[in-house]
C-alpha cells in the first residue's frame, strides 16, 4: 500500500501544489489517499461532480487549502522556522506588513520586509538545488528511491511513545467521549490529538485482527461510532492503524494493532504478502464494478453539516462562539491560533499564554436541515448562534467576545 507520505513524497511540484496525482483513471490527494475514479460521478450538496473536479471539492472540504496543508507539516519536513510559518500563514491572507508585524508582535514593519527578502532568497537557493538534483538523477546510481523518513503533519503523531498518556487519562478521555460506553457512539471527533489517538485505538478494536474488510463494511461498522465516519476511517488510516489496498477495495488492522491485539508475536510478513498478491490477481472485472458502485454510494452518504461550535479555555472557563455551515472546517480555527493570526486578539492571547494543550473545539448545536427549498439556512444559524450568545454569555470573564454585536471579537 502507498500512504499518503509517499504520495506527498514522490509527486512532482505542479502536483503538490494543485493537490492531488493522476494514476491511470484515479484522481489521488496527496494530503490523505483519498481516491475519486473517472467515470464516476459524485453528487455533493446537490451538484454533481465528475472525478476531478470533485477532488478539489474533497482537498477544499478536507484540508481547507493546500497552502494549509503543507504548513502544518513538522518543520522536519519543510525546514521552515515557527517565525517563518507564522510570517507565511500571514503573508498568505494579503496582509501588509505593519498588519503582520501587530498581528506577530514580532519587531518592526522593517523587520517583516527584511523577513520577505530572506524567503524569496530562499526560493531562489531552493530552485537551484532542485535543479542540481534533477541533474544528479542521471548519475547518481546508489541515490535511494524515496525518503527514509515518513513525512508528519505537526500535531499527527501516530505511536503511543510520543503522547505521556497514563491509564488515568486513558478512562478520564474515553468516559468523557463515550458516555454510554465504549461500545456506544462518540460524542464528538473535535479533540486535541492525544485525544484523538486514546479515541482511535478504542475505535479500532472493533475490528478483527484476522479479517480483512471491504470499504462498505469499514463504513458500517464505523457509522455506529460516529456520524462522520469518513473522517474516522482517514485517520485511522492516517495513523496506521488500518491498513489498506491501493485501490481501497480491502482493509485490515494494521500491522502494529495486529500484534497488540493478537499476542501472537511477529506476525508472519511474508505469507501475509504472499496471500495479498495471490488475491490481487485473482481479482477481476466484477471486483472493479463493485468498487465503482461503492464509491458511488459512499459519495451520496457524505454529509455537510452546519452548526455552532465554541473554543473553550479548560483552565479559566472562558469561551469563544462561532457558526460555521461546514462544521468539518472548524479544526482551521485551531490552526490560525497555532500560527498567531486568529482574528480574536483575546483568545489569541490566552492561547499564546496558557498553551493549546488548555483549549478543547466543541460543537454545541447542529443544524438540522430543512427540506423546504425557500429556507435560508444562513439566516437559521445566525439565529441559533443568537440563541447560543444569550445562553452562554460569553463576555467580560466569561468569554472572549466584547459584546453581543461583536461575535468575531
Amino acid at each position: 500500500m502507498k500512504s499518503s507520505e509517499s504520495w506527498l513524497q514522490t509527486a512532482s511540484l505542479e502536483e503538490i501544489k494543485r493537490g492531488y496525482v493522476e494514476e491511470g483513471a484515479a484522481y489521488i490527494c496527496v494530503c490523505c489517499g483519498y481516491r475519486t475514479e473517472a467515470g464516476i460521478i459524485y453528487p455533493e450538496e446537490g451538484v454533481l461532480y465528475e472525478a476531478a473536479r470533485y477532488m478539489r471539492v474533497h482537498i477544499e472540504k478536507a484540508h481547507g487549502t493546500v497552502f494549509e496543508y503543507l504548513l502544518e507539516l513538522d518543520k522536519s519536513v519543510t525546514g521552515l522556522s515557527d517565525v517563518q510559518r507564522g510570517l507565511l500563514a500571514q503573508f498568505h491572507e494579503g496582509k501588509k506588513d505593519v498588519e503582520v508585524q501587530k498581528a506577530l508582535g514580532i519587531g518592526s514593519a522593517s523587520t517583516i520586509r527584511n523577513h520577505r527578502f530572506v524567503l524569496k532568497e530562499k526560493e531562489r537557493q531552493a530552485k537551484i538545488f532542485l535543479a542540481l538534483m534533477e541533474l544528479l538523477k542521471a548519475k547518481d546510481t546508489y541515490a535511494p528511491a524515496e525518503l527514509a523518513s515518513p513525512v508528519m503533519r505537526q500535531g499527527h503523531p501516530i505511536h503511543r511513545d510520543q503522547f505521556d498518556i497514563t491509564e488515568q487519562d486513558r478512562e478520564k478521555v474515553l468516559n468523557k467521549y463515550f458516555p454510554q460506553g465504549t461500545d456506544g457512539s462518540l460524542t464528538t471527533f473535535h479533540m486535541q490529538q492525544k485525544h484523538k489517538y486514546i479515541v482511535l485505538t478504542e475505535i479500532v478494536k472493533r475490528f478483527d485482527p484476522k479479517r480483512k474488510y471491504t470499504e462498505k463494511q469499514v463504513n458500517t461498522l464505523l457509522k455506529e461510532v460516529y456520524d462522520d465516519y469518513v473522517e474516522i476511517r482517514r485517520y485511522l488510516i492516517d495513523y496506521g492503524l488500518l491498513e489498506r489496498e491501493p485501490d481501497g477495495s480491502q482493509y485490515w488492522l494494521g500491522s502494529h494493532e495486529y500484534q497488540q491485539n493478537n499476542g501472537d508475536g511477529e506476525p508472519k510478513r511474508k505469507e501475509i504478502r504472499k496471500d495479498r498478491n495471490a488475491e490481487k490477481e485473482e481479482k477481476g472485472e466484477q471486483d472493479t464494478m463493485n468498487r465503482r458502485k461503492e464509491l458511488q454510494e459512499q459519495a451520496k452518504e457524505v454529509k455537510t453539516e452546519a452548526g455552532v461550535y465554541q473554543i473553550r479555555n479548560e483552565h479559566n472557563g472562558k469561551v469563544y462562539l462561532d457558526s460555521t455551515l461546514n462544521l468539518k472546517t472548524i479544526n482551521g480555527q485551531r490552526f490560525m491560533l497555532q500560527m498567531g493570526s486568529h482574528l480574536n486578539r483575546r483568545l489569541q492571547a490566552e492561547w499564546n499564554q496558557y498553551g493549546e494543550n488548555a483549549f478543547v473545539i466543541e460543537v454545541l448545536e447542529i443544524l438540522k436541515k430543512d427540506d423546504n427549498p425557500y429556507s435560508d439556512s444562513k439566516d437559521a444559524l445566525a439565529k441559533c448562534l443568537n440563541r447560543w450568545f444569550e445562553q452562554l454569555e460569553p463576555y467580560g470573564d466569561q468569554g472572549y467576545h466584547r459584546d453581543k454585536k461583536e461575535s468575531g471579537e
